[in-house]
């Protein structure tokens, strides 16, 4: 049987590990991989979280299963963090996953078995995106929504793509820090986002990777925050592998705002069966350390300050990139002003191999990189490298 199967292509991004791996050049630099890295070099852990595995080294008694549903104090502590008090916390559903990406898989299962034939998706979006949408049955409609040479989210794109969406259709939205462009909506499209989404009765998805990487922690959230004010129903895919540097721990969890306790009871039993015949039980000890740490004040705070610390770090390292760069491509000084790890750079893929072969700088071929890979001490080097292109 085994015969019948043709060869998968290896996952470009995961080929670039093993590439930059056996470069053994002085100065090499890794733009590519999606992981937070600090100024030595190395994807730190919080040192919140090593106190609060420290605890539960101590503390905990058993390694029983957690049971479909997960972690329910962690999914208490995690839904305040993200939805705050716009939704009465008996209204909304919770189930712990495995990271985002099965976060991900639920939600798209969920929207399958309710009748949902289809999910609007803007391009360029995170590469597993799209398959883990096909995974599970729905046809994928997409949408230009960010133009690389210019630096600008194409928000008329955005606009068109939901009056021409069809009542029951989902839309998946970056919550914030888009990724791979990096784009920001305003406040303004956000508000405009929303009244479409109410008007044409859609179902909006977010993906919620990078809380307190963009503007902050709040504010990060706060277009969804709005548009869940204004919908009766959405579906909320989050993920604590960069916010709280649980990366390897598989920490995340679906989330569904509904209308009443009775309504959210239902999505929950749908979406435990879901997870039951899929993975079964969540993983645990990533759950237990951020509930340990969000169930605990003094905690909460040291994880808050050193996440800012992190934000201001990118942010400081895209303005210096910006400045460097807009002499060549005026259009690039916009990188100061978006958000997250990520951003794309107009380079065709000829340039993007220069780069790797001739001065060890290593990203995908689209040309988007991981500020958060660049030292920033390394920033005015790898500004020349660019310049010699």
């Amino acid at each position: 049987m085994f015969d019948t199967l043709a060869r998968q292509p290896d996952d470009p991004l995961l080929a670039l590990i093993g590439l930059f791996r056996k470069d053994e050049r002085p100065g090499k630099v890794d733009l590519g991989v999606g992981v937070y890295r600090d100024e030595t070099g190395r994807t730190p852990i919080f040192r919140a979280v090593k106190a609060a595995e420290k605890r539960l080294l101590e503390a905990q008694d058993t390694k029983a299963y957690v049971g479909p549903e997960g972690d329910l104090v962690f999914l208490d502590h995690l839904w305040a963090l993200v939805g705050g008090d716009t939704v009465e916390r008996s209204h909304v559903a919770g189930v712990q996953t495995p990271g985002g990406s099965g976060a991900l898989r639920l939600a798209a299962d969920l929207i399958h078995r309710m009748g949902g034939r289809r999910i609007w998706l803007g391009l360029p979006s995170w590469p597993n995106h799209a398959p883990i949408f096909k995974a599970a049955g729905l046809e994928i409609a997409t949408y230009d929504f960010f133009d690389i040479p210019s630096q600008s989210v194409l928000f008329d794109n955005v606009v068109r793509a939901f009056e021409g969406a069809a009542a029951g259709d989902a839309v998946l939205l970056h919550a914030s820090c888009h990724n791979p462009t990096g784009g920001v909506l305003s406040q303004p499209q956000w508000l405009e986002i929303a009244a479409l989404a109410a008007e044409r009765g859609l179902l909006p998805l977010f993906d919620l990777a990078y809380q307190g990487f963009g503007r902050g922690a709040d504010p990060d959230v706060a277009g969804l925050r709005h548009l869940l004010t204004v919908v009766p129903e959405a579906l909320v895919a989050v993920s604590c592998s960069k916010s709280f540097g649980l990366y390897r721990e598989r920490t995340g969890a679906i989330f569904a705002p509904t209308t009443s306790p009775a309504a959210a009871d239902t999505v929950r039993s749908n979406l435990a069966g879901l997870a039951r015949t899929s993975y079964s039980m969540p993983p645990d000890h990533g759950a237990a350390v951020v509930r340990t740490i969000l169930s605990d004040p003094a905690l909460a705070r040291d994880w808050a300050e050193e996440l800012e610390g992190m934000r201001q770090r990118m942010t400081g390292i895209r303005r210096a990139l910006a400045e460097g760069l807009r002499s060549r491509w005026q259009n690039l000084g916009a990188i100061a002003d978006q958000e997250g790890m990520f951003s794309m750079l107009p380079l065709t893929e000829a340039e993007v191999m220069r780069l790797r072969t001739e001065h060890g700088i290593y990203m995908p071929g689209s040309g988007r990189i991981n500020i958060a890979g660049l030292k920033t001490a390394e920033v005015d080097d790898v500004v020349g490298k660019f310049m010699s292109l």
